[in-house]
């Protein structure tokens, strides 16, 4: 979790909403991503995405079987579908998200027995330090606090 809170103090450094991401496969980090979609004018460029693109290509295969995604906030439903076809095993996050939020928070896609993958998920991991990274970033957007 710690160089994904790296990756998402990297993010607010550009402007983006504070998110960070990585894969991991054996206790090897293959696959880290931050949040960009405003840089890449792209609503799909999550950390979580990009964490997982990143995985991909360093195993030359979409799926990533017996591989762990640490994220510094739940996943959406979007990031959440993504996990599931790159058959991710664990899911582990830090701040739990209350608007968006698909591992409990307003919906548990993994908790849905209908679909045809799971992964095991542990919330709540370092989630002081995730949230006030995102705590703070807003703040200083609406003028609260000093700027990322």
């Amino acid at each position: 979790m710690g160089e994904a809170l790296v990756l998402a103090s990297e993010a607010a450094g550009r402007g983006e909403v504070p998110v960070g991401a990585v894969v991991v496969r054996d206790g090897v980090v293959i696959g880290r991503g931050g949040n960009a979609p405003i840089a890449g004018d792209d609503p799909t460029a999550h950390a979580e995405i990009a964490a997982l693109r990143d995985a991909a290509r360093a195993l030359a295969n979409y799926r990533l079987p017996g591989c762990e995604l640490y994220v510094t906030l739940e996943p959406c439903a979007m990031c959440a579908g993504a996990i599931f076809h790159a058959r991710i095993t664990r899911v582990v996050f830090g701040a739990r998200d209350p608007k968006s939020g698909a591992c409990g928070s307003v919906i548990d896609l993994f908790a849905e027995r209908r679909l045809n993958h799971h992964a095991t998920v542990t919330g709540g991991v370092r989630a002081d330090e995730c949230g006030a990274l995102l705590s703070d970033f807003f703040a200083a957007r609406r003028g609260g606090g000093a700027a990322p």
